[in-house]
């Protein structure tokens, strides 16, 4: 099984969040997507330990099973589809949170994240991380 990082688990998890070490040490290969590297990274540009938080955001995404998904025209194609599929549903969702999603389907990992929207949308597997 593989897993897909939001922001917000990876978050929890650089805090020990036992629930989400679980999840991730049960795992073959962790997925991270361009767009929650961006989101991270400018979450850290607004707070006041960048260069540290940067220095241990590099050093997760070069261990071992740990690999960076980036945009391509497959990303594309399920963001699209995400897009029309909420909007017919009038649920819509975050731009980002809606790549990610997409980077889910492309990936066919398990979406670890805190954020309850993620249930609307229709073809991926996630579990939602109470944050603590």
């Amino acid at each position: 099984m593989s897993v897909l990082l939001d922001s917000n688990a990876y978050s929890l998890l650089m805090r020990g969040d036992q629930r989400v070490g679980e999840l991730v040490r049960g795992t073959d290969r962790v997925f991270f997507s361009v767009v929650v590297i961006g989101e991270l990274m400018y979450g850290f540009r607004r707070g006041t330990r960048l260069q540290e938080n940067m220095d241990i955001l590099r050093l997760y995404l070069g261990s071992a099973g740990v690999s960076v998904v980036l945009v391509g025209q497959a990303t594309a194609n399920y963001y699209s589809m995400i897009g029309a599929s909420l909007r017919a549903k009038g649920k819509p969702i975050p731009t980002n949170d809606m790549w990610v999603a997409a980077h889910v389907m492309e990936t066919g990992a398990y979406l670890i994240s805190s954020d309850s929207h993620f249930e609307q949308v229709d073809g991926i597997a996630w579990t939602r991380i109470e944050a603590t």
